[in-house]
Protein backbone atom coordinates (compact mmCIF):
# COMPACT_ATOMS: atom_id res chain seq x y z
CA UNK A 1 0.00 0.00 0.00
CA UNK A 2 1.37 3.38 -0.99
CA UNK A 3 2.17 6.05 1.57
CA UNK A 4 2.32 9.74 0.66
CA UNK A 5 4.31 12.81 1.76
CA UNK A 6 5.22 16.17 0.18
CA UNK A 7 8.48 17.39 -1.36
CA UNK A 8 10.34 19.98 0.74
CA UNK A 9 13.52 20.62 -1.29
CA UNK A 10 15.05 19.75 -4.69
CA UNK A 11 18.78 19.78 -5.52
CA UNK A 12 19.36 18.22 -8.93
CA UNK A 13 18.54 14.51 -8.60
CA UNK A 14 18.33 14.79 -4.79
CA UNK A 15 14.89 15.44 -3.27
CA UNK A 16 14.16 15.92 0.45
CA UNK A 17 11.00 15.37 2.48
CA UNK A 18 10.58 16.93 5.95
CA UNK A 19 9.17 15.45 9.16
CA UNK A 20 8.21 12.14 7.59
CA UNK A 21 7.95 8.74 9.27
CA UNK A 22 6.55 7.03 6.18
CA UNK A 23 9.68 5.86 4.39
CA UNK A 24 12.39 3.30 5.14
CA UNK A 25 16.03 3.18 4.01
CA UNK A 26 16.57 2.03 0.38
CA UNK A 27 12.82 2.02 -0.28
CA UNK A 28 11.68 2.56 -3.86
CA UNK A 29 9.44 5.65 -4.19
CA UNK A 30 7.59 7.61 -6.86
CA UNK A 31 8.28 11.36 -6.82
CA UNK A 32 5.97 14.14 -7.97
CA UNK A 33 2.77 14.17 -9.99
CA UNK A 34 4.60 12.45 -12.87
CA UNK A 35 5.66 9.63 -10.51
CA UNK A 36 9.39 9.74 -11.20
CA UNK A 37 11.26 6.65 -9.96
CA UNK A 38 13.43 7.26 -6.89
CA UNK A 39 15.11 5.55 -3.95
CA UNK A 40 15.45 6.58 -0.31
CA UNK A 41 19.17 7.02 0.48
CA UNK A 42 18.97 8.84 3.82
CA UNK A 43 16.56 8.86 6.76
CA UNK A 44 16.62 10.99 9.91
CA UNK A 45 13.99 12.21 12.38
CA UNK A 46 13.72 15.48 10.44
CA UNK A 47 14.65 14.83 6.79
CA UNK A 48 14.23 11.95 4.33
CA UNK A 49 16.62 12.12 1.36
CA UNK A 50 15.62 10.59 -1.99
CA UNK A 51 17.74 9.92 -5.06
CA UNK A 52 15.64 10.36 -8.23
CA UNK A 53 16.56 8.27 -11.28
CA UNK A 54 14.88 10.57 -13.80
CA UNK A 55 15.23 14.20 -14.87
CA UNK A 56 13.82 16.47 -12.12
CA UNK A 57 13.35 19.58 -14.27
CA UNK A 58 9.97 21.19 -13.46
CA UNK A 59 9.56 19.36 -10.15
CA UNK A 60 8.24 21.66 -7.38
CA UNK A 61 8.10 21.66 -3.59
CA UNK A 62 4.72 20.53 -2.33
CA UNK A 63 4.32 17.77 -4.93
CA UNK A 64 3.59 14.31 -3.47
CA UNK A 65 6.06 11.48 -2.88
CA UNK A 66 4.57 7.98 -2.86
CA UNK A 67 6.21 5.12 -0.98
CA UNK A 68 6.00 1.53 -2.21
CA UNK A 69 7.12 -0.32 0.90
CA UNK A 70 9.68 -2.35 -1.10
CA UNK A 71 13.30 -1.77 -2.15
CA UNK A 72 14.47 -0.75 -5.62
CA UNK A 73 13.99 -3.89 -7.70
CA UNK A 74 13.89 -5.29 -11.23
CA UNK A 75 11.61 -7.78 -12.99
CA UNK A 76 13.26 -11.08 -13.92
CA UNK A 77 11.68 -13.38 -16.50
CA UNK A 78 11.63 -14.41 -20.17
CA UNK A 79 12.09 -11.49 -22.57
CA UNK A 80 15.25 -10.03 -21.05
CA UNK A 81 17.47 -11.38 -23.81
CA UNK A 82 17.61 -9.59 -27.17
CA UNK A 83 16.45 -6.44 -25.40
CA UNK A 84 17.88 -3.07 -24.43
CA UNK A 85 17.07 -1.33 -21.14
CA UNK A 86 18.02 1.88 -19.42
CA UNK A 87 19.69 1.92 -15.99
CA UNK A 88 16.46 1.14 -14.11
CA UNK A 89 15.28 -1.61 -16.49
CA UNK A 90 12.89 0.36 -18.66
CA UNK A 91 12.73 -1.22 -22.15
CA UNK A 92 14.01 1.37 -24.61
CA UNK A 93 12.66 -0.40 -27.71
CA UNK A 94 9.12 -0.39 -26.32
CA UNK A 95 9.40 3.22 -25.12
CA UNK A 96 10.59 4.24 -28.60
CA UNK A 97 7.52 2.59 -30.14
CA UNK A 98 5.06 4.23 -27.72
CA UNK A 99 6.62 7.61 -26.99
CA UNK A 100 9.22 8.35 -29.66
CA UNK A 101 13.01 8.66 -29.62
CA UNK A 102 13.26 10.30 -26.19
CA UNK A 103 12.24 8.81 -22.84
CA UNK A 104 9.45 10.89 -21.34
CA UNK A 105 9.54 11.36 -17.58
CA UNK A 106 7.50 9.00 -15.47
CA UNK A 107 7.32 6.38 -18.23
CA UNK A 108 5.68 3.34 -16.66
CA UNK A 109 6.29 0.81 -19.43
CA UNK A 110 6.58 -2.75 -18.14
CA UNK A 111 10.12 -4.16 -18.27
CA UNK A 112 8.89 -7.37 -19.93
CA UNK A 113 6.41 -7.64 -22.80
CA UNK A 114 3.15 -8.54 -21.05
CA UNK A 115 1.31 -9.23 -24.32
CA UNK A 116 3.77 -11.81 -25.68
CA UNK A 117 2.88 -15.47 -25.27
CA UNK A 118 5.53 -18.04 -24.30
CA UNK A 119 5.32 -21.75 -25.06
CA UNK A 120 5.72 -23.06 -21.49
CA UNK A 121 6.54 -26.59 -20.32
CA UNK A 122 5.70 -27.17 -16.65
CA UNK A 123 8.30 -29.44 -15.00
CA UNK A 124 6.60 -30.15 -11.62
CA UNK A 125 3.44 -31.95 -10.45
CA UNK A 126 0.97 -31.44 -7.65
CA UNK A 127 2.36 -32.66 -4.35
CA UNK A 128 6.00 -31.94 -5.22
CA UNK A 129 8.05 -30.21 -2.53
CA UNK A 130 9.94 -27.18 -3.80
CA UNK A 131 12.56 -24.96 -2.23
CA UNK A 132 14.14 -21.69 -3.28
CA UNK A 133 15.84 -21.87 -6.67
CA UNK A 134 14.07 -25.03 -7.88
CA UNK A 135 12.81 -24.75 -11.50
CA UNK A 136 9.10 -25.33 -12.03
CA UNK A 137 8.69 -24.39 -15.71
CA UNK A 138 10.74 -23.57 -18.78
CA UNK A 139 10.37 -21.93 -22.16
CA UNK A 140 12.56 -21.22 -25.19
CA UNK A 141 13.49 -17.57 -24.61
CA UNK A 142 15.58 -17.42 -27.78
CA UNK A 143 16.80 -20.15 -30.10
CA UNK A 144 20.09 -20.13 -28.16
CA UNK A 145 18.80 -20.04 -24.55
CA UNK A 146 16.23 -22.06 -22.59
CA UNK A 147 14.71 -19.94 -19.82
CA UNK A 148 14.05 -21.73 -16.53
CA UNK A 149 11.46 -20.22 -14.18
CA UNK A 150 12.65 -20.74 -10.60
CA UNK A 151 11.04 -20.55 -7.17
CA UNK A 152 12.12 -17.29 -5.44
CA UNK A 153 15.06 -17.97 -3.08
CA UNK A 154 13.04 -17.01 0.01
CA UNK A 155 10.11 -19.39 -0.66
CA UNK A 156 9.61 -23.11 -0.06
CA UNK A 157 6.53 -25.33 0.14
CA UNK A 158 4.34 -27.87 -1.62
CA UNK A 159 2.87 -27.55 -5.10
CA UNK A 160 -0.93 -27.44 -4.75
CA UNK A 161 -1.94 -26.34 -8.24
CA UNK A 162 -0.35 -26.80 -11.67
CA UNK A 163 -1.32 -25.30 -15.03
CA UNK A 164 -1.21 -27.41 -18.18
CA UNK A 165 1.57 -27.02 -20.74
CA UNK A 166 0.75 -24.32 -23.26
CA UNK A 167 1.08 -20.64 -24.14
CA UNK A 168 1.16 -18.10 -21.29
CA UNK A 169 1.92 -14.44 -20.64
CA UNK A 170 4.63 -13.49 -18.14
CA UNK A 171 2.07 -12.56 -15.44
CA UNK A 172 -0.11 -15.68 -15.80
CA UNK A 173 -0.05 -18.04 -12.83
CA UNK A 174 1.78 -21.28 -13.70
CA UNK A 175 1.76 -23.05 -10.31
CA UNK A 176 0.66 -22.38 -6.76
CA UNK A 177 2.89 -23.22 -3.79
CA UNK A 178 1.56 -23.55 -0.24
CA UNK A 179 4.16 -22.84 2.45
CA UNK A 180 4.41 -24.36 5.95
CA UNK A 181 2.01 -21.76 7.38
CA UNK A 182 -0.70 -22.61 4.85
CA UNK A 183 -0.26 -19.43 2.81
CA UNK A 184 -0.73 -19.89 -0.94
CA UNK A 185 1.85 -18.27 -3.27
CA UNK A 186 0.93 -18.03 -6.98
CA UNK A 187 4.05 -18.19 -9.17
CA UNK A 188 4.12 -16.70 -12.67
CA UNK A 189 6.82 -16.72 -15.34
CA UNK A 190 8.54 -13.75 -13.67
CA UNK A 191 9.69 -12.55 -10.26
CA UNK A 192 11.09 -9.35 -8.76
CA UNK A 193 14.41 -8.94 -6.96
CA UNK A 194 16.08 -5.94 -5.22
CA UNK A 195 19.08 -4.82 -7.24
CA UNK A 196 21.36 -4.10 -4.27
CA UNK A 197 20.87 -7.54 -2.68
CA UNK A 198 23.00 -10.42 -4.05
CA UNK A 199 20.99 -13.51 -4.96
CA UNK A 200 21.95 -16.36 -2.61
CA UNK A 201 23.91 -19.46 -3.65
CA UNK A 202 24.47 -22.84 -2.01
CA UNK A 203 28.27 -22.73 -2.25
CA UNK A 204 30.98 -20.51 -3.70
CA UNK A 205 33.38 -22.49 -5.90
CA UNK A 206 37.06 -21.77 -6.66
CA UNK A 207 37.84 -20.17 -10.05
CA UNK A 208 39.12 -23.29 -11.83
CA UNK A 209 37.97 -22.85 -15.47
CA UNK A 210 39.32 -20.11 -17.77
CA UNK A 211 37.11 -17.75 -19.75
CA UNK A 212 38.37 -18.41 -23.27
CA UNK A 213 38.32 -15.15 -25.24
CA UNK A 214 40.23 -16.04 -28.42
CA UNK A 215 42.50 -13.05 -27.76
CA UNK A 216 46.04 -14.41 -27.54
CA UNK A 217 47.51 -11.92 -25.06
CA UNK A 218 44.63 -12.55 -22.65
CA UNK A 219 44.28 -16.33 -22.91
CA UNK A 220 48.02 -16.95 -22.80
CA UNK A 221 49.68 -14.26 -20.69
CA UNK A 222 46.85 -12.83 -18.56
CA UNK A 223 44.05 -15.43 -18.32
CA UNK A 224 40.74 -14.73 -16.60
CA UNK A 225 38.64 -17.41 -14.95
CA UNK A 226 34.90 -17.91 -15.30
CA UNK A 227 33.50 -16.16 -12.26
CA UNK A 228 36.57 -13.94 -12.08
CA UNK A 229 37.00 -10.17 -12.08
CA UNK A 230 39.09 -8.06 -14.45
CA UNK A 231 39.78 -4.37 -14.88
CA UNK A 232 40.59 -2.70 -18.21
CA UNK A 233 42.09 0.72 -17.39
CA UNK A 234 43.10 3.07 -20.17
CA UNK A 235 42.93 6.67 -21.22
CA UNK A 236 40.81 8.10 -24.00
CA UNK A 237 41.39 6.38 -27.34
CA UNK A 238 43.25 3.33 -26.02
CA UNK A 239 40.56 0.86 -27.09
CA UNK A 240 38.67 -0.09 -23.90
CA UNK A 241 35.30 -0.21 -25.61
CA UNK A 242 36.62 -2.04 -28.68
CA UNK A 243 38.26 -4.67 -26.48
CA UNK A 244 35.05 -5.16 -24.51
CA UNK A 245 33.13 -5.52 -27.78
CA UNK A 246 35.59 -8.25 -28.84
CA UNK A 247 35.24 -10.03 -25.51
CA UNK A 248 31.45 -9.87 -25.75
CA UNK A 249 31.56 -11.27 -29.28
CA UNK A 250 34.02 -14.11 -28.76
CA UNK A 251 34.30 -15.20 -25.11
CA UNK A 252 32.81 -18.60 -24.30
CA UNK A 253 30.16 -17.32 -21.87
CA UNK A 254 26.56 -18.42 -22.43
CA UNK A 255 25.02 -14.99 -21.70
CA UNK A 256 26.50 -11.52 -22.32
CA UNK A 257 25.31 -8.50 -20.33
CA UNK A 258 26.75 -5.23 -21.64
CA UNK A 259 26.30 -2.19 -19.39
CA UNK A 260 27.04 1.09 -21.16
CA UNK A 261 27.44 3.25 -18.06
CA UNK A 262 27.83 6.92 -18.94
CA UNK A 263 29.34 6.23 -22.37
CA UNK A 264 28.67 8.26 -25.51
CA UNK A 265 25.46 7.50 -27.37
CA UNK A 266 27.25 6.79 -30.65
CA UNK A 267 29.25 4.01 -28.94
CA UNK A 268 26.06 2.34 -27.72
CA UNK A 269 24.61 2.67 -31.24
CA UNK A 270 27.72 0.91 -32.55
CA UNK A 271 27.18 -1.91 -30.04
CA UNK A 272 23.58 -2.32 -31.20
CA UNK A 273 24.54 -2.33 -34.87
CA UNK A 274 27.47 -4.72 -34.46
CA UNK A 275 25.73 -7.21 -32.18
CA UNK A 276 22.68 -7.45 -34.43
CA UNK A 277 24.89 -8.15 -37.47
CA UNK A 278 27.33 -10.58 -35.83
CA UNK A 279 26.51 -14.27 -36.06
CA UNK A 280 27.08 -16.25 -32.88
CA UNK A 281 29.51 -19.11 -33.74
CA UNK A 282 27.80 -21.33 -31.15
CA UNK A 283 24.26 -21.16 -32.50
CA UNK A 284 24.52 -19.62 -35.96
CA UNK A 285 22.04 -16.98 -34.81
CA UNK A 286 22.57 -13.22 -34.19
CA UNK A 287 24.63 -12.54 -31.08
CA UNK A 288 21.73 -10.54 -29.62
CA UNK A 289 19.93 -13.85 -28.97
CA UNK A 290 22.08 -14.26 -25.86
CA UNK A 291 22.78 -10.62 -25.03
CA UNK A 292 21.19 -8.05 -22.72
CA UNK A 293 22.15 -4.41 -23.29
CA UNK A 294 21.78 -1.78 -20.57
CA UNK A 295 22.24 1.65 -22.09
CA UNK A 296 22.77 4.52 -19.70
CA UNK A 297 24.47 7.08 -21.92
CA UNK A 298 26.17 10.28 -20.79
CA UNK A 299 23.11 12.43 -21.55
CA UNK A 300 20.77 10.33 -19.38
CA UNK A 301 20.07 11.23 -15.72
CA UNK A 302 23.23 10.78 -13.66
CA UNK A 303 21.52 8.97 -10.77
CA UNK A 304 20.32 6.16 -13.05
CA UNK A 305 23.96 5.65 -14.03
CA UNK A 306 24.65 4.72 -10.42
CA UNK A 307 21.90 2.08 -10.49
CA UNK A 308 22.77 0.61 -13.90
CA UNK A 309 25.62 -1.67 -12.83
CA UNK A 310 23.49 -3.11 -10.00
CA UNK A 311 20.73 -3.78 -12.50
CA UNK A 312 23.23 -5.53 -14.77
CA UNK A 313 24.76 -7.72 -12.05
CA UNK A 314 21.28 -8.72 -10.81
CA UNK A 315 20.31 -9.90 -14.29
CA UNK A 316 23.61 -11.79 -14.43
CA UNK A 317 22.95 -13.55 -11.13
CA UNK A 318 19.48 -14.55 -12.32
CA UNK A 319 20.85 -16.37 -15.39
CA UNK A 320 23.68 -17.80 -13.28
CA UNK A 321 21.02 -19.42 -11.07
CA UNK A 322 19.73 -21.25 -14.16
CA UNK A 323 23.18 -22.81 -14.61
CA UNK A 324 24.56 -20.47 -17.26
CA UNK A 325 27.99 -18.81 -17.42
CA UNK A 326 27.45 -15.05 -17.65
CA UNK A 327 29.96 -12.38 -18.68
CA UNK A 328 29.15 -8.81 -17.62
CA UNK A 329 30.93 -5.91 -19.34
CA UNK A 330 30.75 -2.63 -17.40
CA UNK A 331 31.82 0.30 -19.57
CA UNK A 332 32.86 2.30 -17.71
CA UNK A 333 33.02 2.16 -13.92
CA UNK A 334 34.75 5.57 -13.89
CA UNK A 335 31.53 7.19 -15.17
CA UNK A 336 29.66 5.29 -12.46
CA UNK A 337 32.09 6.62 -9.84
CA UNK A 338 31.61 10.14 -11.21
CA UNK A 339 27.86 9.73 -10.65
CA UNK A 340 28.60 8.76 -7.03
CA UNK A 341 30.78 11.86 -6.69
CA UNK A 342 28.11 14.17 -8.09
CA UNK A 343 25.37 12.80 -5.87
CA UNK A 344 27.70 12.89 -2.86
CA UNK A 345 28.37 16.56 -3.56
CA UNK A 346 24.63 17.28 -3.72
CA UNK A 347 24.28 15.61 -0.33
CA UNK A 348 27.09 17.83 1.03
CA UNK A 349 29.07 14.83 2.24
CA UNK A 350 32.72 15.19 3.22
CA UNK A 351 34.76 14.43 0.06
CA UNK A 352 37.76 12.11 0.04
CA UNK A 353 40.55 11.89 -2.55
CA UNK A 354 39.84 13.86 -5.76
CA UNK A 355 36.32 14.64 -4.52
CA UNK A 356 35.11 11.04 -4.60
CA UNK A 357 33.06 9.96 -1.58
CA UNK A 358 34.82 8.09 1.24
CA UNK A 359 32.65 5.03 0.55
CA UNK A 360 33.89 4.60 -3.05
CA UNK A 361 36.05 1.53 -2.15
CA UNK A 362 33.18 -0.21 -0.36
CA UNK A 363 30.80 0.40 -3.29
CA UNK A 364 33.34 -1.00 -5.75
CA UNK A 365 33.83 -4.01 -3.47
CA UNK A 366 30.06 -4.58 -3.26
CA UNK A 367 29.91 -4.72 -7.05
CA UNK A 368 32.95 -6.88 -7.83
CA UNK A 369 32.31 -9.29 -4.94
CA UNK A 370 29.05 -10.35 -6.61
CA UNK A 371 31.10 -12.06 -9.33
CA UNK A 372 32.05 -15.70 -8.88
CA UNK A 373 31.48 -19.31 -9.80
CA UNK A 374 28.96 -21.04 -7.57
CA UNK A 375 26.88 -24.08 -6.90
CA UNK A 376 23.33 -22.76 -7.05
CA UNK A 377 20.41 -23.48 -4.72
CA UNK A 378 18.98 -25.93 -7.30
CA UNK A 379 22.24 -27.88 -7.63
CA UNK A 380 23.38 -26.43 -10.97
CA UNK A 381 26.72 -24.69 -11.44
CA UNK A 382 26.94 -21.21 -12.94
CA UNK A 383 29.17 -18.16 -12.93
CA UNK A 384 29.17 -14.39 -13.29
CA UNK A 385 32.38 -12.91 -14.69
CA UNK A 386 32.78 -9.14 -14.34
CA UNK A 387 35.00 -7.15 -16.70
CA UNK A 388 35.03 -3.47 -15.79
CA UNK A 389 36.55 -0.72 -17.90
CA UNK A 390 38.17 2.20 -16.05
CA UNK A 391 38.76 5.57 -17.70
CA UNK A 392 41.44 7.42 -15.68
CA UNK A 393 41.90 11.02 -16.72
CA UNK A 394 45.16 11.50 -18.59
CA UNK A 395 45.89 7.74 -18.33
CA UNK A 396 46.85 8.29 -14.68
CA UNK A 397 46.60 4.85 -13.09
CA UNK A 398 47.27 6.33 -9.64
CA UNK A 399 43.84 7.99 -9.47
CA UNK A 400 41.33 6.62 -6.89
CA UNK A 401 38.99 4.60 -9.15
CA UNK A 402 41.82 2.66 -10.81
CA UNK A 403 43.68 2.07 -7.54
CA UNK A 404 40.59 0.89 -5.68
CA UNK A 405 39.51 -1.29 -8.61
CA UNK A 406 42.92 -3.02 -8.48
CA UNK A 407 42.18 -3.95 -4.86
CA UNK A 408 39.05 -5.89 -5.78
CA UNK A 409 39.98 -7.44 -9.14
CA UNK A 410 42.49 -10.22 -9.77
CA UNK A 411 43.14 -9.45 -13.43
CA UNK A 412 44.56 -6.14 -14.63
CA UNK A 413 44.70 -5.50 -18.38
CA UNK A 414 46.47 -2.11 -18.61
CA UNK A 415 45.93 -0.32 -21.91
CA UNK A 416 48.81 1.77 -23.22
CA UNK A 417 48.31 4.97 -25.18
CA UNK A 418 51.60 4.62 -27.10
CA UNK A 419 50.62 1.10 -28.24
CA UNK A 420 47.18 2.32 -29.28
CA UNK A 421 48.63 5.18 -31.31
CA UNK A 422 51.02 2.71 -32.95
CA UNK A 423 47.94 0.72 -34.08
CA UNK A 424 48.89 -2.23 -31.86
CA UNK A 425 45.64 -3.99 -30.95
CA UNK A 426 44.89 -4.98 -28.26
CA UNK A 427 46.91 -2.12 -26.78
CA UNK A 428 47.56 -4.07 -23.56
CA UNK A 429 50.91 -3.27 -21.96
CA UNK A 430 52.43 -6.66 -21.15
CA UNK A 431 54.78 -5.16 -18.55
CA UNK A 432 52.08 -3.37 -16.51
CA UNK A 433 49.35 -6.02 -16.78
CA UNK A 434 49.01 -9.07 -14.57
CA UNK A 435 46.72 -11.99 -13.71
CA UNK A 436 46.46 -13.67 -10.32
CA UNK A 437 44.58 -16.70 -11.71
CA UNK A 438 47.60 -18.76 -12.85
CA UNK A 439 47.66 -21.02 -9.78
CA UNK A 440 43.89 -21.60 -10.05
CA UNK A 441 43.90 -22.31 -13.79
CA UNK A 442 47.16 -24.18 -14.36
CA UNK A 443 45.52 -27.52 -13.52
CA UNK A 444 42.91 -26.88 -16.25
CA UNK A 445 45.56 -25.92 -18.81
CA UNK A 446 47.64 -28.96 -17.81
CA UNK A 447 44.66 -31.27 -18.33
CA UNK A 448 43.33 -29.72 -21.55
CA UNK A 449 46.40 -28.24 -23.31
CA UNK A 450 49.29 -30.13 -21.72
CA UNK A 451 52.30 -29.01 -19.72
CA UNK A 452 53.94 -27.61 -22.85
CA UNK A 453 51.35 -24.79 -23.02
CA UNK A 454 52.35 -23.64 -19.52
CA UNK A 455 56.06 -23.92 -20.32
CA UNK A 456 55.69 -21.98 -23.59
CA UNK A 457 53.81 -19.22 -21.75
CA UNK A 458 56.57 -18.91 -19.15
CA UNK A 459 59.29 -18.75 -21.82
CA UNK A 460 57.37 -16.10 -23.77
CA UNK A 461 56.99 -13.99 -20.60
CA UNK A 462 60.69 -14.27 -19.78
CA UNK A 463 61.70 -13.19 -23.30
CA UNK A 464 59.43 -10.13 -23.12
CA UNK A 465 60.90 -9.15 -19.76
CA UNK A 466 64.45 -9.59 -21.08
CA UNK A 467 63.63 -7.45 -24.10
CA UNK A 468 62.24 -4.72 -21.86
CA UNK A 469 65.54 -4.55 -19.94
CA UNK A 470 67.63 -4.64 -23.12
CA UNK A 471 65.62 -1.81 -24.70
CA UNK A 472 66.65 0.46 -21.82
CA UNK A 473 70.28 -0.19 -22.78
CA UNK A 474 69.54 0.29 -26.48
CA UNK A 475 68.01 3.70 -25.78
CA UNK A 476 71.26 4.78 -24.13
CA UNK A 477 73.98 3.29 -26.33
CA UNK A 478 72.26 1.77 -29.39
CA UNK A 479 71.85 -1.85 -30.46
CA UNK A 480 75.13 -2.26 -32.37
CA UNK A 481 77.19 -2.84 -29.22
CA UNK A 482 74.97 -5.70 -27.98
CA UNK A 483 76.30 -9.25 -28.31
CA UNK A 484 74.53 -11.51 -30.81
CA UNK A 485 72.62 -13.52 -28.18
CA UNK A 486 71.01 -10.30 -26.88
CA UNK A 487 70.26 -9.18 -30.43
CA UNK A 488 68.52 -12.53 -30.93
CA UNK A 489 66.41 -11.88 -27.82
CA UNK A 490 65.30 -8.54 -29.27
CA UNK A 491 64.53 -10.15 -32.65
CA UNK A 492 62.45 -12.98 -31.23
CA UNK A 493 60.66 -10.59 -28.84
CA UNK A 494 59.65 -8.51 -31.87
CA UNK A 495 58.14 -11.65 -33.41
CA UNK A 496 56.24 -12.28 -30.16
CA UNK A 497 55.00 -8.70 -29.96
CA UNK A 498 53.94 -8.25 -33.58
CA UNK A 499 53.24 -11.81 -34.63
CA UNK A 500 51.64 -13.14 -31.45
CA UNK A 501 50.45 -10.39 -29.07
CA UNK A 502 49.17 -8.08 -31.81
CA UNK A 503 45.85 -9.25 -33.25
CA UNK A 504 43.60 -8.05 -36.07
CA UNK A 505 39.99 -7.71 -34.88
CA UNK A 506 38.78 -7.21 -38.46
CA UNK A 507 40.52 -10.24 -39.97
CA UNK A 508 38.34 -13.34 -40.10
CA UNK A 509 41.33 -15.63 -39.48
CA UNK A 510 42.82 -13.59 -36.66
CA UNK A 511 39.79 -12.14 -34.80
CA UNK A 512 39.32 -15.33 -32.77
CA UNK A 513 42.14 -17.81 -32.16
CA UNK A 514 41.50 -21.16 -30.39
CA UNK A 515 43.88 -22.26 -27.64
CA UNK A 516 45.37 -25.04 -29.75
CA UNK A 517 46.47 -22.56 -32.42
CA UNK A 518 47.83 -20.22 -29.73
CA UNK A 519 49.95 -23.07 -28.36
CA UNK A 520 51.30 -24.03 -31.78
CA UNK A 521 52.16 -20.40 -32.56
CA UNK A 522 54.20 -20.20 -29.36
CA UNK A 523 55.80 -23.56 -30.16
CA UNK A 524 57.00 -22.45 -33.61
CA UNK A 525 58.30 -19.07 -32.33
CA UNK A 526 60.26 -20.76 -29.53
CA UNK A 527 61.51 -23.42 -31.96
CA UNK A 528 63.03 -20.70 -34.14
CA UNK A 529 64.58 -19.14 -31.02
CA UNK A 530 66.07 -22.48 -29.92
CA UNK A 531 67.52 -23.29 -33.35
CA UNK A 532 68.91 -19.76 -33.73
CA UNK A 533 70.65 -20.02 -30.36
CA UNK A 534 72.27 -23.25 -31.47
CA UNK A 535 73.63 -21.54 -34.58
CA UNK A 536 74.95 -18.62 -32.53
CA UNK A 537 76.81 -21.00 -30.26
CA UNK A 538 78.34 -22.56 -33.40
CA UNK A 539 79.70 -19.15 -34.46
CA UNK A 540 77.06 -18.19 -37.04
CA UNK A 541 76.39 -14.39 -36.89
CA UNK A 542 72.88 -13.14 -36.11
CA UNK A 543 72.81 -11.18 -39.39
CA UNK A 544 72.97 -14.42 -41.38
CA UNK A 545 70.09 -15.93 -39.41
CA UNK A 546 67.92 -12.83 -39.95
CA UNK A 547 68.60 -12.91 -43.69
CA UNK A 548 66.80 -16.27 -43.98
CA UNK A 549 63.51 -14.36 -43.62
CA UNK A 550 62.15 -16.77 -41.01
CA UNK A 551 61.48 -14.02 -38.44
CA UNK A 552 59.33 -12.07 -40.90
CA UNK A 553 57.56 -15.26 -41.97
CA UNK A 554 56.55 -16.06 -38.39
CA UNK A 555 55.15 -12.56 -37.95
CA UNK A 556 52.78 -13.26 -40.86
CA UNK A 557 51.72 -16.76 -39.80
CA UNK A 558 48.78 -15.50 -37.68
CA UNK A 559 47.02 -14.55 -40.93
CA UNK A 560 48.50 -17.24 -43.17
CA UNK A 561 47.42 -20.28 -41.13
CA UNK A 562 43.63 -20.78 -40.76
CA UNK A 563 42.37 -22.20 -37.47
CA UNK A 564 41.14 -25.35 -39.24
CA UNK A 565 44.51 -26.14 -40.87
CA UNK A 566 46.82 -26.42 -37.89
CA UNK A 567 48.91 -29.10 -39.63
CA UNK A 568 50.55 -26.20 -41.51
CA UNK A 569 52.62 -25.46 -38.39
CA UNK A 570 54.62 -28.63 -39.06
CA UNK A 571 55.54 -27.20 -42.45
CA UNK A 572 56.75 -24.00 -40.79
CA UNK A 573 59.07 -25.98 -38.51
CA UNK A 574 60.42 -27.94 -41.48
CA UNK A 575 61.05 -24.63 -43.29
CA UNK A 576 62.97 -23.34 -40.26
CA UNK A 577 65.14 -26.46 -40.26
CA UNK A 578 65.74 -26.19 -44.00
CA UNK A 579 66.54 -22.46 -43.95
CA UNK A 580 68.90 -22.63 -40.98
CA UNK A 581 70.65 -25.79 -42.17
CA UNK A 582 71.29 -23.93 -45.43
CA UNK A 583 73.37 -21.38 -43.51
CA UNK A 584 75.52 -24.07 -41.94
CA UNK A 585 76.14 -25.86 -45.25
CA UNK A 586 77.01 -22.56 -46.92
Amino acid sequence: METQDLIYGINGPVVTVRNSRSFSMMEMVFVGKERLVGEVIGVSDKVTTIQVYEETTGLRPGEPVYGTGSPMNVTLGPGLLDNIFDGIERPLKEIAKQKGAFISRGSSVSSLDETREWDVTVTVREGDSLKGGDPYAQCQETLAIVHKCMVPPTLSGTVTKVAANGKYHVNDTIIEVTDSTGKVHPLTLCQRWPIRTPRPVAQHLPPSVPLITGQRILDTLFPLSKGGTAAIPGGFGTGKTVLQHQLAKWCDADIIIYVGCGERGNEMSQVLDEFSELIDPKSGRPLTDRTVLIANTSNMPVAAREASIYTGITLGEYYRDMGYNVALMADSTSRWAEALREISGRLEEMPAEEGFPAYLPSRLAEFYERAGMSKNLNGTTGSVTVIGAVSPQGSDFSEPVTQNTKRFTRCFWALDKSLAYARHYPAINWMQSYSEYFTDLDSWFLKNEGNDFIQYRKQISVLLQQENKLMEIVKLIGSDVLPDDQKLTIQIAAVIRIGFLQQDALNATDAYVPLEKQKLMMKVILYLYKKSKELLSAGIPISSIIQTGQFDKLIRMKNDIPSDKLEMFDDYMKDIDKALSGIVSA
